[in-house]
């Protein structure tokens, strides 16, 4: 699954064109590599976030194409 998608998927980021735009001004890595919106994920990828100075760090544990709001928060662990 496409990096954009699964942040938007698992409610990291409310919508996937400021997922896309949050990966082209390179502040998401998958692996500590710098990812870009098509970047594939992949279950036990970590994932970094950095919103402002303060940076946000999960692990992929699920990946689903349609997520109720409250089964989102299964799809990654805080690290």
């Amino acid at each position: 699954m496409r990096i954009d998608k699964y942040l938007k998927n698992a409610r990291v980021i409310k919508r996937r064109t400021i997922a896309k735009e949050a990966c082209d001004q390179g502040r998401v890595f998958v692996n500590g590599k710098e990812a870009k919106p098509g970047t594939e994920v992949s279950v036990g990828d970590e994932i970094e976030i950095v919103f402002g100075t303060k940076p946000m760090k999960i692990k992929v544990e699920k990946l689903t194409e349609h997520v109720m709001k409250d089964d989102a928060k299964e799809m990654y662990t805080i690290l």
